[in-house]
């Protein structure tokens, strides 16, 4: 599977940061990642924070990805990254063996061994402001901006998803080209389910799995829903539940769905750091983990 090409940033690339006072610990990078995806916007379900590291280490370098697979490890590790930050969890579900024979244990394994760290950002990461569906948002050049759901511990900017207004009518057929053309190339491509003549103002977008929010896509009247990993039942339930066939549909890629959001992620990481003086080199991992390799389609439009 090809590389997705993403840029490195560093944290002391900024004129005003101020003098380096040298790296932080991993203590101090939880505290600035804290300070912008803080782990009370988690969801109840969710498993978010240190899974692997010592808060006492020093680190230099930074890695963010999507997800915690051995591909992606092996490039922190290569890279000689001190913390892996990922969205997606690696012990989201309970364990009671982490022993190299699994696929699990042999990621927390090749972690400790070379000595790197392991950190979650998810759905924390999802509902604050600047998150995944934030930049879904930014990039599809939405306005007035508002969560889809708004969080229970957070800021009334916060929570998962996002809707907001084109500044120009489009027809889905038009607006589904601009999502295509926006995510990084993954087998399989981007699915629309609507006329594609149809006209489109009112987006709603959820990064990852987001069709258990048909309720408040419905609520906040949006003419078209952008998120990953439809469902046959609730997708074909919200195209009948309403007379005009809306919201359209937009079903891409879990995996470049958030993958937007790891530049700018890195970015205010580094930012950060960069204000409390500590000199950190951050990357985005160029390792593309979508699941699929190809895809088989109809001949034909």
């Amino acid at each position: 599977m090809e590389a997705v090409n993403t840029p490195i940033t560093d944290a002391d690339s900024g004129d005003d940061a101020g003098e380096a006072i040298g790296d932080p610990t991993l203590g101090q990078v939880l505290l600035a990642v804290e300070e912008l995806w803080p782990e009370s916007l988690a969801e109840d379900w969710d498993e978010v924070g240190l899974v692997v590291g010592h808060p006492a280490v020093p680190v230099e370098k930074i890695m963010f990805a999507v997800d915690p697979t051995l591909a992606v490890i092996d490039e922190a590790i290569e890279w000689g990254a001190q913390l892996l930050i990922t969205h997606h969890p690696l012990l989201l579900k309970g364990v009671n063996s982490v022993a190299a024979t699994s696929a699990k244990g042999l990621a927390v394994h090749r972690l400790i061994e070379a000595g790197a760290a392991l950190l979650t950002v998810h759905t924390n990461g999802d509902s604050a402001v600047g998150g995944v569906s934030d930049v879904l948002a930014d990039a599809l050049g939405l306005e007035n901006v508002s969560p889809l759901t708004v969080a229970a511990n957070g800021l009334p900017e916060e929570g998962i998803g996002r809707v907001g207004d084109l500044s120009d009518i489009m027809t889905l057929g038009d607006f589904a080209a601009r999502v295509f053309e926006m995510l990084p190339a993954v087998a399989g491509g981007v699915r629309v389910a609507g006329d594609k003549d149809g006209l489109v103002k009112r987006v709603a977008v959820c990064g990852g799995a987001g069709d258990s929010l048909f309720g408040a896509v419905r609520a906040n009247h949006a003419d078209v829903y952008v998120t990953a990993d439809m469902r046959h039942h609730p997708a074909s339930e919200a195209r009948e539940g309403t007379p005009n066939g809306r919201p359209y549909l937009i079903d891409v890629s879990h995996f470049a769905s958030e993958w937007l959001w790891l530049s700018p992620a890195a970015e205010a990481l580094g930012n950060v750091l960069a204000d409390q003086g500590y000199d950190v080199e951050i990357r985005v991992s160029t390792t593309n983990s979508d699941p699929w390799d190809f895809i088989l389609t109809p001949a034909g439009d």
